[in-house]
């Protein structure tokens, strides 16, 4: 009986394995007329090994790759999965350059040759060859890994970069690794000293873009705070690394939580203009608690208010007659006995006649 047992839990762990790894899956196995062809293992594609600090960063998982097939044409599709929306934007910018293309998808994407790259929530979506799927294809493949995906909102730091940047040089980051990848990729490795002053381990985020118009050029990093006084404590450290070192004209300047910095401008006045034009500004709100003004109509008021007065008419009125009746009753049957006895009677006399007043006299 025992070795029955087993065996019927082996054999329902193993046939509940498939469901769970589908479970787990993202791709799908087939989409419009595309499916999805068996692989042995999950295949790891080539890339620089500048991205493993920058993966561990952003807290990378075990990718899906899957190989689709529609008749002859053939495409491979990669999944990058991360923890969050932020870290999968943080690795998306890392992979876009000045030379891809922006793709027709209403999505963050791009093309770099014959690979587009997709940023869908939580998502990185790599698919090759690009020219071998048709574009309502793509939109129903996006759509399925986008209904499986963190629906978080990405962060609101990449809207403070002013327009006109140079596409592809728009870089998130979250700790200094990206940051240095950022930097690398932007051509300025020399600022890569200033991550450790920047105070990722305090939270911080940074957005870098850099910005051309005609021979003038610069680098945009702004970084945001979780509040205004580590905002203030990091740009004095941010000073000291800049002055302690070789890099000059790093104009450093704080609003509210935001640091920015325009790094390696070729003019005093390009950097200033890149500077006024950053999107930010603080804001207190103060949400009260609301209610909703609930009064009857006036008919109903009025109506109330007559019920109510004659109520307190009646109520007078048989208070009044009680009162009265039962002192005019007890005179009657009970005469001197309960109300106006003698006893209790006192007259004041002026003593003008020798007759003394009897109060009795008066009832």
């Amino acid at each position: 009986m025992r070795k029955l047992h087993f065996m019927a839990v082996l054999f329902l762990a193993l046939a509940a394995a498939p469901y769970s790894f589908a479970q787990k899956q993202v791709l799908p196995i087939q989409f419009g007329s595309w499916s999805n062809q068996p692989n042995p293992k999950w295949i790891e594609t080539e890339e620089s090994s500048n991205y493993a600090g920058l993966w561990k960063e952003t807290g990378r998982k075990p990718r899906e790759f899957c190989q689709y097939t529609s008749g002859d044409a053939k495409i491979f599709v990669d999944l990058d999965k991360y923890q969050d929306p932020s870290s999968a934007y943080e690795a998306y910018t890392a992979y876009i350059r000045p030379n891809m293309r922006p793709s027709t998808l209403n999505r963050t994407s791009a093309v770099d040759g014959d690979r587009l790259f997709v940023l869908i929530g939580s998502f990185v979506l790599q698919v090759r060859p690009v020219q071998a799927i048709s574009g309502p294809d793509l939109i129903t493949l996006v759509d399925v890994v986008h209904a499986r995906a963190d629906q978080t909102p990405l962060p609101p730091i990449r809207a403070y970069l002013p327009q006109g940047f140079v596409d592809g040089t728009q870089k998130y980051t979250l700790g200094p690794d990206g940051f240095r990848v950022a930097l690398e990729s932007l051509g300025r490795s020399e600022y890569s000293g200033l991550a450790g002053e920047a105070g990722f381990n305090s939270g911080a985020e940074a957005m870098l873009g850099q910005y051309q118009r005609g021979k003038d050029s610069a680098v945009l990093l702004l970084i945001e705070y979780p509040t205004p006084q580590l905002a203030e404590q990091h740009l004095r450290h941010l000073e000291q690394a800049v002055a302690g070192s070789n890099l000059s004209g790093v104009k450093i300047e704080r609003q509210g939580s935001l640091l920015s910095l325009v790094l390696a401008p070729t003019s005093t006045a390009f950097a200033e203009n890149v500077h006024n034009a950053i999107r930010y500004g603080t804001e207190v709100t103060w949400n009260e608690p609301g209610f909703t003004i609930t009064d009857p109509p006036w008919a109903t008021v009025v109506g109330k208010i007559f019920i109510l007065t004659g109520l307190f008419m009646v109520v007078a009125v048989v208070l009044g007659v009680a009162f009265g009746g039962v002192r005019l009753l007890a005179k009657i049957f009970f005469p001197g006995k309960v109300f106006d006895r003698p006893e209790q009677m006192d007259v004041l006399q002026l003593g003008l006649s020798s007759k003394r007043i009897d109060s009795r006299d008066f009832y």
